[in-house]
Order: structure tokens, then C-alpha cells, then sequence
């Protein structure tokens, strides 16, 4: 009795390990590369799967994308300068049937990959190129790594470089030049600052010159057309004055002479009129007297007057200085 339930617990148990042994759990970032009799058979998606025990193997690859780190390595540059060089490489399986079969040992294999083509790489460059030329370094061996890694099943998705680190003395040599050209442009800049502030001022002093000489030709401008007002206006008032004068003048002859008619002056009136016009000029203080031209005619009129005075008045119908 005892014999039979033995045998049975064994054989429950016998098939309880057959059954866990053949269940597997493939998760989502996950696939199972199921072997049959040493043989690929099958990719197993994420999910509950059933394998036969014995026959089948299944070997889990990570789909996740995942780091390699690169070690430091010595580089020469194309300057002859050493410098210490690592990175590290960013990749994705896409194929694990691939990455299981077509390399036996995929992170040593992309390590010493990259260390080759990044040695290959630098050493083209010079210290300074080497440098400054990070992200073209990245994505040339990027480039050299998913072309090589393809038949891998694997994508390179990312390569970066950590660090470039050449020796010690490099390092205060470029310090120093980093220091003497920050002093350079410090004093070029300063140079420059001065330079404008001497244009500047001589702009400055140039404007205050051509406004200052604007001011003075504005000054004499208006002056002299100030000037030339006041004489304009001192001109028209002379010529007023003038005019006025002249007009009073002929007024007063116009007056006279309508006077002289009005009154019908005869000929002694007239001529004791030239007595006292040239008793007038006789008494000035002038040493010369100026006569008329004409001196038989004022003789004449002189004797005229004589005899009119001496015949005891001017007859009628006669002048005293008719000849």
C-alpha cells in the first residue's frame, strides 16, 4: 500500500517539474530565442510561452537599449602630442537571433571596435582639432560602428566622448596661451574702447567747431541783414525827407511864383528886388563875389534903373531893365 502512493507522489512531482520546466515568461522589453536540439527553431515573443523540456532551450536577450563603456586608451595625435581618449557607445538590439549567433562576445567585441576606430580617428587630428571637433569625431565613429555592428543585430544609436585629456605640460602650455590670448583681447579691447572714446571726442569737438562757426554766420548773417534794414530804412526815411523838402519847396516857389502873378509886379519892383539880392551877396563873408556872365545885360539893366530913377519914375508901358 505504501509502495503505490510513493510511486504516485514521485510521479506527481516527476510531472510537476516537466510542466514548470516547460513554462516560460518572456517580458516586453524582452525576446526568447528558442533552441531545439542545439538548433534555432524559434523568436519567442513577450508573453507566456511553452517549451518541450530536454528538447528545447530557450536564451533571453534584452531589447532595452543599453551602455558600453569604452576605457581610457593612448592616442597620438597628427602634432605628436599623447593624449588619454575614452567613450562610451549607446546601442540597441534589433535582431537576437543575431547578436546571439553571429558574435560570441558582443561588448568585447564593439570595446576593442571602437578603441581601433577612435585611435584611428584622433590620430588624424591635431591637438587643437582634436579638441574642438568633439561632435564630428561622435558622428564619424557612429557611423564606422552601426556599419560594422549591423551584422550583429545590433543598431548604434549614440556615440560620445568623455574625455580628452592630454599631459600635464601640454595642459599648462595651453593654459598659458589660453591666459596670454584672454590678455591679448583684454588689451585689444581696451585699445579699442580708447580708440572710439578719441573718435568720439574729436566728433564731439569737430560738431562743436561747425555748430560754433554756424552760430557766427548766422550772427553776422542777421546782423548784417539788420544793417541792411536800418539802412533801407534810414534811406527811405532820407528820401521821404527828401521828397517831402522838394515837394514843400515847389510848393512854396509854386506858391511865390502864383503870388508874383497874382500880384502884377512891375518892372521897378523887380529891379529894387535885384538891388537888394545883390546887396545880399555883397555883404557874405566870402573874399569873391561871382556876377552873372552876362555883363553887358546887368550894365544895361544897372543904367536902365538909373534913368528910371533919374526921369522920376518908370513911364508906362516901359520896363527899367529892357536895354
Amino acid at each position: 500500500m505504501i509502495v503505490p502512493i510513493a510511486v504516485s507522489i514521485f510521479v506527481f512531482v516527476l510531472l510537476f517539474f516537466y510542466v514548470a520546466s516547460s513554462v516560460r515568461i518572456v517580458r516586453p522589453s524582452q525576446r526568447g530565442v528558442v533552441e531545439r536540439l542545439g538548433k534555432y527553431h524559434v523568436t519567442a515573443d513577450p508573453g507566456l510561452r511553452l517549451i518541450i523540456p530536454f528538447v528545447d532551450k530557450m536564451r533571453v536577450v534584452d531589447m532595452r537599449e543599453q551602455v558600453v563603456d569604452v576605457p581610457p586608451q593612448e592616442v597620438i595625435t597628427s602634432d605628436n602630442v599623447v593624449v588619454s581618449v575614452d567613450a562610451v557607445v549607446y546601442y540597441e538590439p534589433v535582431d537576437p537571433q543575431r547578436l546571439l549567433y553571429n558574435v560570441a562576445n558582443f561588448i568585447l567585441a564593439v570595446t576593442k571596435l571602437a578603441q581601433t576606430n577612435l585611435r584611428n580617428l584622433v590620430g588624424e587630428l591635431q591637438l587643437d582639432q582634436a579638441l574642438t571637433s568633439r561632435d564630428s569625431i561622435n558622428t564619424s565613429l557612429r557611423a564606422i560602428l552601426d556599419d560594422a555592428t549591423d551584422s550583429w543585430g545590433v543598431r548604434v544609436k549614440r556615440v560620445e566622448l568623455q574625455r580628452i585629456d592630454p599631459p600635464g605640460d601640454v595642459m599648462a602650455a595651453m593654459h598659458e596661451q589660453m591666459k596670454a590670448e584672454r590678455t591679448r583681447r583684454a588689451t585689444v579691447t581696451q585699445a579699442d574702447g580708447v580708440r572710439e572714446a578719441l573718435i568720439m571726442r574729436a566728433e564731439g569737438e569737430r560738431q562743436a567747431v561747425i555748430l560754433g562757426a554756424e552760430a557766427v554766420r548766422q550772427r553776422q548773417i542777421l546782423e548784417a541783414e539788420g544793417q541792411a534794414m536800418a539802412v533801407r530804412e534810414l534811406a527811405e526815411a532820407e528820401r521821404f525827407r527828401q521828397q517831402t523838402i522838394a515837394l514843400g519847396e515847389a510848393e512854396a516857389i509854386r506858391a511865390v511864383y502864383q503870388a508874383i502873378h497874382d500880384g502884377n509886379p512891375t518892372p521897378d519892383v523887380l529891379a529894387i528886388k535885384y538891388l537888394e539880392a545883390l546887396a545880399k551877396i555883397a555883404d557874405g563873408q566870402a573874399t569873391k563875389i561871382f556876377l552873372p556872365a552876362d555883363t553887358s545885360a546887368t550894365m544895361g539893366s544897372l543904367a536902365g534903373i538909373a534913368e528910371l530913377f533919374r526921369d522920376g519914375g518908370p513911364k508906362t508901358g516901359t520896363s527899367p531893365l529892357s536895354p
